[in-house]
């Protein structure tokens, strides 16, 4: 804030002086006074505790979709109070988190959306860079989003879709009872503020081979804090087992636990191929609605899921820790509990289908079962 939007080439200082309407900056404490007596304050989205209690008549919010943490915007809308018409202006880039695509898809005239590419200010960037950024991302997903400011709500190489989540989705009062439940962890190595998050998720499985995803817990916090998290998870759920990815922690994740609640039943599991081996198998039970979310708090998760390249860098920690949750009700004795409800195939598009099954949820063939 204080470096690019403040102080950058084109930010709020240098444009109050080419106005002559700069009065005072103090840079440590962030404050901006103007000539007609209005006051600019910068605050960090990394920080939104600070936003608790301040009132404005106006507020910039620039690349929203990266911040990390949603209570920022909640905590600055709480503030937004002052004067007759209170206003937030955005600039992001539109990554599709919840909170961009909530706004987005806003019909009331409360939101106006004003679009616009690199390449509209030409006239200010060098003329081999933008050779060399059309060269190289042209077409490009990374290119319509960077570049063009396209809001792609989906990865074409991602192992799901927003249509298979909600095709697969039932409320919580219709959710059946589970034979298994078990909470999975995805431990984050570190805790500081830049640190990734913690997943937790719960899942649970029923006898005729469907799985839930009942809550995600997922956090970041010291270990301390994300194991009693679990244990909490484990309780209110009354799982049957706590699912912990040791090729971070190690140990580590079952001692911790252990001080929480020396009872807690745990296994440890190694992730000894790639996350896309692994979800794989997992998003396939998607393809054929047998993977369901109960409810519709799996935001961020299922931002996770539909945007996650299997071929990138990136920790999908809540995506991780639903795979292996899922993965052990799949497992072994588990699975074989699980087909032995099962029917046979569907004999057009060979979806496995449960016991009963009169049409087939995919192609909606008659599925006739002999008597």
């Amino acid at each position: 804030m204080r470096d690019v939007c403040a102080e950058g080439e084109s930010g709020i200082i240098n444009i109050l002086r080419s106005y002559g309407s700069l009065l005072d900056y103090n840079r440590s404490q962030g404050s901006i006074t103007l000539t007609n007596g209005s006051k600019i304050k910068l605050f960090s989205a990394d920080e939104p505790d600070r936003l608790r209690g301040p009132q404005h008549h106006g507020a910039w919010c620039d690349e929203l979709a990266a911040w990390r943490y949603p209570d920022t915007w909640d905590q600055l809308q709480f503030g937004m109070r002052l004067g007759s018409h209170p206003r937030t202006v955005i600039t992001t880039t539109p990554r599709p988190v919840s909170l961009i695509r909530n706004l987005v898809s806003r019909t009331d005239g409360s939101v106006k959306i004003v679009r616009g590419s690199t390449f509209d200010n030409a006239a200010n960037l060098a003329p081999q860079a933008l050779l060399e950024l059309q060269a190289r991302y042209a077409g490009t997903r990374m290119g319509r989003q960077e570049l063009y400011g396209e809001l792609l709500t989906e990865s074409d190489s991602a192992l799901w879709t927003r249509q298979l989540i909600e095709d697969a989705r039932i409320k919580p009062e219709d959710a059946p009872p589970y034979f298994r439940v078990v909470v999975a962890i995805d431990p984050a190595v570190t805790s500081g503020e830049g640190s990734d998050e913690t997943g937790i998720v719960v899942a649970g499985a029923t006898p005729d081979g469907h799985y839930y995803i009942l809550e995600d817990a997922s956090m970041r916090g010291t270990p301390e804090n994300w194991a009693r998290k679990a244990i909490e998870m484990y309780r209110k759920y009354k799982c049957d087992r706590v699912i912990g990815e040791a090729n971070n922690g190690g140990d580590m994740i079952e001692s911790l636990l252990r001080q929480v609640d020396a009872s807690v039943p745990y296994r440890k599991v190694h992730a000894s191929r790639g996350k896309r081996v692994r979800a794989e198998p997992i998003s396939a039970l998607s393809e054929q609605l047998r993977l369901h979310m109960v409810g519709n708090n799996f935001s961020q998760l299922e931002d996770q899921l539909v945007t996650w390249e299997p071929d990138s860098d990136k920790s999908p920690d809540r995506m991780d820790a639903m795979v292996w949750a899922v993965s052990d009700l799949m497992s072994g004795s588990n699975a074989l509990r699980s087909l032995a409800a099962m029917a046979d195939f569907c004999p057009s598009c060979r979806l496995p289908l449960v016991k009963g099954t009169r049409f087939c949820p995919r192609c909606n063939t008659a599925i006739i079962t002999p008597a």
